[in-house]
């Protein structure tokens, strides 16, 4: 979008806050950059100039603004949509992969050459991945600085900078300001709280609907692994250096998180799960428009609009959950999942009570017994081959899965057909376009609304939902007094 100048000079000039994360402004005469939104007086047009990232914006020589701060915009909702490689490549360097294994293990998990992959990052964000990865560094780095009491030191390592005089250097650079300068102009209540308790906010596009969302969340929550408590949903988080543990709650324009982390330098992916979980960067205006269109789904929309679709926080728990959660209720999934816990899972202590455990790794479940197991033989058979594919290494879920190889690939597993395929790619590989017409939730609110319930006339009506039709389903889900369309009290 930021190559068309004068979409962005009006959504500037209008301050319009739907277009943040979508592109940057940055601003020749006083060379700091901007959100759409900006509070400020807006510049002369001819005195702005667009980019695609904030590190497009801080490689050019633009430093952030410290009234809008863009640095806290949500994320481009482009990389919701796609599944190309950049948008693959994006959805890794959000996880930390970068900072963990550099760009060539960037490349090796998406099977090109770094030559390649600097190529086309490049070419559509502005800059590459370590300048994309720095400035989330930057951003992790703030976050500590303000909300946390950590001397600069710990902040530093935290963030992932590999030395002290990077850290402070990149803070100035970016920020125009030291980082002690930071702590001392953040509001006092922002390191308020238990100690060792980060507590931020996330920010999202508006409108958000909290109801299905985090109503499935705490309907089908596992026991010792998540739960709802005190209008949060809480859940431990397996993550690279250690364990966490998050509460997320709605708020009318964010969504409160609090994260006890047992090694600071998981912050960023653990934000960053946390964000995908919510669906918190997608673009809730351009899906509604698409499916307000359909007049059988416009008094839907209507009535509650921004409806997100729940995620994942871990593709492989996702998929094991799926697995169990096949012809049976959600109540009988829960307690399957449950078993598998407490006997394979990895315990963790909960300062608050009520979580227990981390899920269970593939390679933990891989070496279940069959026989203990209480379901039928073809599903204890597909639930040790997903996890022994999984352990193996033969099927990989993940931030960077082809949508369709990898939908494929689950069709191949015995036991799998499109339900438990589909429902995987729409909840853990996070595809938009997923749709479950062979659902009963689903055919149902189709009859009710005079849609075709019959699966292949379904698909064929749904086409004109698309690229939304996982935002379509949780519409027709809502249609029902299932516990997962309530918020919880």
């Amino acid at each position: 979008m930021h190559t068309d100048t004068e979409r962005c000079v009006r959504a500037v000039q209008s301050k319009d806050a739907r277009f943040d994360g979508w592109f940057y402004t940055a601003v020749l005469t006083t060379g700091i950059y901007c959100r759409p939104s900006c509070p400020a007086v807006p510049p002369k047009p001819a005195h702005m100039v667009f980019h695609p990232s904030a590190a497009a914006c801080q490689q050019a020589g633009f430093r952030a603004c410290k009234r809008c701060r863009p640095d806290t915009s949500p994320g481009s909702p482009e990389w919701n949509v796609r599944a190309d490689l950049v948008a693959r490549a994006m959805r890794l360097i959000a996880d930390g992969v970068v900072d963990r294994e550099g760009v060539t293990g960037l490349a090796a998990r998406l099977g090109y050459s770094t030559r390649q992959i600097e190529r086309q990052v490049r070419a559509e964000l502005g800059a590459g991945p370590l300048a994309l990865a720095r400035a989330q560094r930057a951003r992790t780095a703030r976050l500590l600085v303000e909300t946390t009491d950590l001397p600069m030191a710990d902040v530093a390592f935290a963030a992932g900078f590999s030395s002290i005089r990077t850290f402070n250097d990149t803070v100035r650079e970016v920020f125009a300001l030291s980082p002690s300068e930071l702590r001392t102009r953040a509001p006092k209540h922002a390191a308020s709280g238990p100690p060792g308790v980060i507590t931020l906010r996330l920010p999202f596009r508006a409108p958000l609907h909290p109801d299905n969302l985090f109503g499935h969340l705490a309907a089908t929550a596992v026991p010792g692994v998540e739960e709802w408590r005190d209008g949060s949903y809480r859940r431990t988080l397996r993550l690279p250096y250690g364990h966490g543990i998050v509460a997320l709650a709605p708020r009318p324009d964010h969504i409160a998180c609090r994260l006890a982390l047992s090694d600071p330098r998981d912050l960023t992916v653990a934000i960053s799960r946390c964000r995908r979980l919510l669906d918190l960067d997608a673009d809730p205006v351009a899906v509604d428009e698409q499916l307000r269109a359909d007049p059988a789904l416009t008094p839907l929309v209507d009535k509650a609009p921004g409806r997100r679709v729940p995620r994942t926080v871990d593709e492989a728990e996702f998929a094991v959950r799926a697995v169990l959660g096949q012809q049976v209720s959600t109540a009988a999934a829960r307690t399957h999942a449950a078993r598998l816990v407490t006997a394979h899972g990895t315990p963790v202590d909960d300062p608050e009570g009520g979580l227990t455990h981390l899920f269970p790794t593939p390679e933990e479940l891989a070496a279940l017994d069959p026989g203990a197991l209480a379901m039928p033989r073809t599903r204890r058979t597909t639930l040790t081959t997903l996890v022994r594919r999984l352990a193996d290494g033969d099927l990989r879920l993940g931030a960077d899965s082809d949508w369709p190889e990898t939908r494929a690939a689950l069709l191949a597993l015995p036991g799998f057909g499109p339900w438990t395929a589909d429902v995987i790619a729409m909840r853990a590989l996070g595809d938009p376009d997923a749709f479950l017409p062979t659902d009963l939730g689903v055919r149902r609110a189709a009859d009710a609304l005079g849609l075709p319930s019959t699966p292949s006339a379904l698909t064929t009506r749904a086409t004109a939902w698309r690229p939304w039709r996982a935002y379509a389903v949780q519409y027709l889900w809502a249609t029902d007094s299932h516990p997962i369309n309530v918020l919880p009290a």
